[in-house]
Order: structure tokens, then C-alpha cells, then sequence
């Protein structure tokens, strides 16, 4: 008898950050429903493998990726082409020809021009953008296909009110003198507060610390795996943080969340439409998400509407609640 052969593979590129993952999801989801008798292999970066297996979709991981927000090489992958290469990374021809590279059987990509790509869309959510793309080629999809299963390891903080100061760049970085004051005002409302971050942001969380009265137990300066972090935010009883990986991780644990917004819009990577989520945003044009100083925009949320966001879903009955 001859060796079976290997199954058939489904390349997705979209080599960004947990939040970008996490948005492409349902995308995700979605081919894995139309070929189930493929191996779907994820190019991202090494550091989220843990995060993309979590997505129930993904075989494997390709490591690969670029400074910023560039598009990776894939010169260095390993088997023979693909049998389909699906580009969620942009919208450009750039990720379009490092899959093509590859010489795929299929490329699906908003530039792909056999069969025509659709059109992208200036209004589009970040995960409608994606589901679209599939939809028009045949591949049902659903943008709000975005919950994980729960973690399977406990919580290092069960309860806590989890706070993420930091973010990707300082343009989405809401001042830590007002996280201060939120802190300070839940810790006087008998709330166990915890802080968290990410690579980089070690001083970030100490200093915020020190400032409010939190013992070393209650800071998490990006010492947690991911799977640690899904359970810390699983079993929390909100989120507070800006636009950033964090705050979509806790809409696919479906814990409560309030995120601040500022140089990008909520209509374009807020959460879903569900009273357990607040996205705060002031009105206004759009900004350099990757600016080196607060955006004006999010400089205008104050510590009273962020409190008050804060209160009323913790005051809400949580999913755990409604569950029994």
C-alpha cells in the first residue's frame, strides 16, 4: 500500500498582533468550515501559536513577520505550494504578491484579479472586511463568530477588575494619572484591581502600582502566557483598556469591557454590539494610530465618564450570572 498523502494546505496570511488575530477569527472559522479536509496553516508571528490554536481553526503556525505593520516575507516556506492562499493581512497587492510568491493553486485577496476580488469598503469593521472577502468568493462567514472556548487552567485573579494601561504606540495610550484615579475609586468601592502589560511596559505596570497602592500580586507586566491571560480575563470581572489586543481578547472571553478609543474609531475595531461592551469615543477625524503623543480625541475622556462606564457594567449581571 502505497503512503497516504498529505492533506492539501490552506495558507492564511495575516501576520500582525493578538488584536488582529483575534479580529480575523471568524475569517478563520469560516475556511476552516469549507475545507475541513485541509491543513490550515496561520503565517504569524511565533508568539501568538499559543493564541492562534486557541482559535479552534488553526493546524499550524508559519512563523512569520515584519517591523510595524509590514508584510513578512514567505520565501522560507517549507512544503510544496499551497492548494489555497487566503490574504487577511490588507488590502493592498503588497500581501498579495508575497502569497503569490508561493505559487498557490488559488489566492484569495481584495486584489486578486482571477476570479475579480470584491471591492474593499472605507466603512467596513475590521472583521466585516474579512467575512466579505470570503462571502464573495463562496465561503459563507460570520463576523460575529468571535468567542473561544473557556481556558482550561484557573485564573491567577479570579473577580479582579483587570486594567491594561499600555498600548501599541502613545497615540492609544490614555494617560496613567487618570488610570490612577480609576483605580484609586474602585479600590475605594472594595474592588480588587489588578494591572497588566505587555512586552516592553514592566515599568509601565510598576509605576502604576506604586501610584495606587497594589501589591506585587496584583501586577502582571506581560509575565503571563497566553493561556493565563485568557483565563485571568475569562474570570474577571471587567476590562478596562485602550484599543488594543487586550480589549478583543476580553470579547471573545465574553467579559465585560469598556476600551477607550482615540486616533481609530469604534465603528472600525470596536466590539460588537452588546450591552457587556462600552467602547468611548469623542466624535472626530480620524488620527496617527501610531502617533508619538496621546490622540487629542482620547485626551478628551475624562475619569467621571470612564467611572461611570466602569460602574454601570459591573453593576449588569454578568454571563457567568445568567448562567446560573
Amino acid at each position: 500500500m502505497s503512503p497516504r498523502s498529505p492533506a492539501p494546505t490552506v495558507l492564511v496570511l495575516r501576520a500582525l498582533g493578538l488584536g488582529d488575530l483575534l479580529a480575523g477569527v471568524c475569517a478563520l472559522r469560516a475556511l476552516r468550515r469549507a475545507f475541513p479536509g485541509h491543513r490550515l496553516v496561520l503565517a504569524a508571528p511565533a508568539a501568538l501559536r499559543e493564541a492562534a490554536h486557541a482559535s479552534g481553526a488553526v493546524d499550524e503556525l508559519f512563523p512569520a513577520e515584519a517591523p510595524g505593520r509590514g508584510v513578512p516575507d514567505l520565501r522560507h516556506w517549507p512544503g510544496p505550494p499551497p492548494a489555497l492562499a487566503v490574504d487577511l493581512h490588507g488590502t493592498g497587492p503588497e500581501s498579495h504578491r508575497a502569497l503569490a510568491a508561493l505559487s498557490p493553486a488559488r489566492l484569495l485577496s481584495y486584489t486578486a484579479p482571477h476570479p475579480p476580488a470584491p471591492r474593499p469598503r472605507a466603512g467596513d469593521h475590521e472583521r466585516v472586511l474579512w467575512c466579505r472577502l470570503l462571502t464573495a468568493y463562496g465561503i459563507p462567514a460570520d463576523p460575529g463568530d468571535v468567542l473561544l472556548a473557556p481556558p482550561t487552567v484557573p485564573s491567577p485573579a479570579p473577580g479582579a477588575v483587570v486594567v491594561h494601561p499600555g498600548a501599541n504606540s502613545p497615540a492609544r495610550e490614555w494617560p496613567r494619572e487618570r488610570y490612577a484615579e480609576v483605580i484609586r475609586a474602585l479600590r475605594a468601592e472594595g474592588r480588587r484591581v489588578v494591572l497588566t502589560g505587555g512586552p516592553g511596559e514592566k515599568d509601565l505596570v510598576a509605576d502604576l502600582g506604586r501610584a495606587t497602592g497594589l501589591s506585587d500580586d496584583d501586577l502582571f507586566p506581560g509575565t503571563l502566557p497566553f493561556g493565563a491571560f485568557a483565563a485571568l480575563l475569562s474570570d474577571a470581572a471587567l476590562l478596562l483598556s485602550s484599543d488594543t489586543g487586550p480589549a478583543h481578547l476580553a470579547v471573545a472571553c465574553a467579559t465585560p469591557s469598556v476600551t477607550l478609543f482615540g486616533p481609530v474609531p469604534p465603528w472600525r475595531w470596536g466590539p460588537p454590539e452588546d450591552p457587556r461592551h462600552a467602547a468611548l469615543w469623542h466624535t472626530g477625524p480620524p488620527g496617527d494610530a501610531n502617533g508619538p503623543v496621546p490622540d487629542r480625541q482620547l485626551l478628551c475622556l475624562t475619569v467621571p465618564e470612564v467611572l461611570t462606564a466602569v460602574r454601570n457594567r459591573l453593576a449588569a449581571p454578568s454571563e457567568r450570572d445568567r448562567r446560573g
